[in-house]
């Protein structure tokens, strides 16, 4: 396949990815979701639209965040040299702010007054709460109380930033139920609110729409990683859940020699319940308002999942993963919890970086290769910093001493 065209080609005005996407909605929404979709349309080719994030990426958000060679965690794996694209050090500390301040953006040219989300880390949920402060509007994020208890830090920041936390009670307590409880308020809501979901998921536009406003990352990773070296990687990593941050960076790469992987979180172990390998294991279905691969149960409803990350225990998938999978372009893999929390430590001792559990999945995918005897250039998408998981991991694994 050509990939030169493949951002226009894809997805179709259905929304979909060849037989993913589209857009499963009650109908109430269904003249919502077209509002959307019309001003979205309306706004990325807009001079002016273009012109006042490209201001807000440069003196608000940091960018362009740099690429960093870690020649000790390269020495420690091998001989196979490690790249991270830091978006770690975009503000709030995660890529979810690029998406985030598009979404905001987005929201003042349509007249709303309020965004509402979902989120599973609380990254989403902080980068949102941001937007909303930026923008002056107001901000509801639902949160499982599960994650809420984990991700402590992230639940105060968004407070402080002005946001109204919403628990969320049922089920697991987790990013599936964040993500009904988040849609369920929207439905009540709609007119005056944009609902901004947290990732590549979600009705048309939505995963067409985070899709392109992440592709700053890959952009600027490609640039700067031939200026670095004067060779494009071998290799490209990110880890995957409902597939952001993976789709920001594989995006500007996808036509060119390079393999792209994604991986996925297989917990501990591959049972029902114990992972969150949807690529891996799960099949075709209907979830959120979309098509895609899914963990579901012999009935079409969402099985059980886990992951040590709380912004990748999402029984679904991105449309456009399944399609690159399908595709062949895009190898999915996964890594186990204890081999996340080993890269976890290593990259902290190594490099001084403290990575996000959820971004210490790809870095684990990348010793992988590197100790397997990969060779040349491994790029990963550190997609988030470490601060948020610091009180889980030191409660559950110490100071990390048996994995150094």
């Amino acid at each position: 396949m050509d990939f030169r065209t493949y951002v226009k080609d894809y997805p179709n005005k259905e929304g979909y990815f060849g037989e993913y996407g589209g857009a499963f909605l009650p109908p109430q929404l269904i003249p919502a979701f077209a509002e959307i979709t019309e001003a979205y349309q309306t706004i990325c080719h807009s001079s002016q639209f273009i012109s006042e994030l490209r201001r807000i990426r440069k003196e608000f958000q940091g960018r362009p965040t740099p690429v960093y060679h870690c020649e000790n965690l390269s020495r420690l794996c091998g001989s196979t040299q490690i790249y991270l694209k830091r978006e770690d050090l975009n503000h709030t500390g995660a890529h979810k702010l690029n998406h985030c301040m598009g979404e905001g953006l987005l929201a003042k040219f349509m007249g709303k007054k309020k965004l509402i989300a979902e989120t599973g880390a609380g990254q989403h949920g902080v980068a949102l709460a941001t937007a909303a402060a930026f923008f002056g509007l107001e901000c509801e994020i639902h949160m499982g109380e599960v994650d809420i208890a984990k991700q402590a830090p992230n639940v105060a920041r968004m407070k402080i930033l002005g946001a109204t936390v919403v628990p969320v009670t049922h089920g697991l307590k987790t990013l599936k139920e964040a993500v009904d409880s988040a849609f369920e308020a929207y439905m009540n809501q709609y007119q005056d609110s944009i609902y901004c979901i947290g990732s590549v998921v979600g009705p048309h536009p939505f995963p067409m729409m985070v899709r392109d406003f992440q592709a700053v990352v890959g952009i600027e990773a490609r640039e700067q990683f031939i200026d670095m070296t004067g060779n494009l990687p071998d290799a490209i990593v990110a880890c995957v859940g409902g597939g952001s941050n993976a789709t920001g960076l594989f995006g500007a790469f996808l036509n060119d020699p390079v393999d792209i992987y994604g991986v996925e979180p297989m917990g501990r172990g591959s049972d029902i319940g114990d992972h969150a390998a949807t690529l891996t294991f799960g099949k075709k279905g209907i979830l959120h308002g979309f098509e895609s691969i899914l963990l579901q149960e012999a009935d079409g409803s969402p099985s059980p999942v886990y992951s040590i990350a709380s912004g990748l225990d999402y029984p679904g998938v991105g449309p456009e993963h399944a399609f690159l999978r399908d595709l062949g372009r895009v190898t999915y893999g996964s890594v186990t919890d204890d081999e996340t929390v080993d890269a976890f430590f290593k990259l902290s001792r190594n490099e001084g970086i403290i990575p996000a559990i959820e971004s210490a999945h790809a870095v684990a995918y990348a010793m992988k290769m590197a100790r397997a005897g990969a060779v040349g250039s491994i790029l990963v998408n550190c997609s988030g910093r470490g601060d948020k998981d610091m009180d889980y991991i030191i409660e559950n694994y110490g100071f990390g001493d048996k994995y150094l």
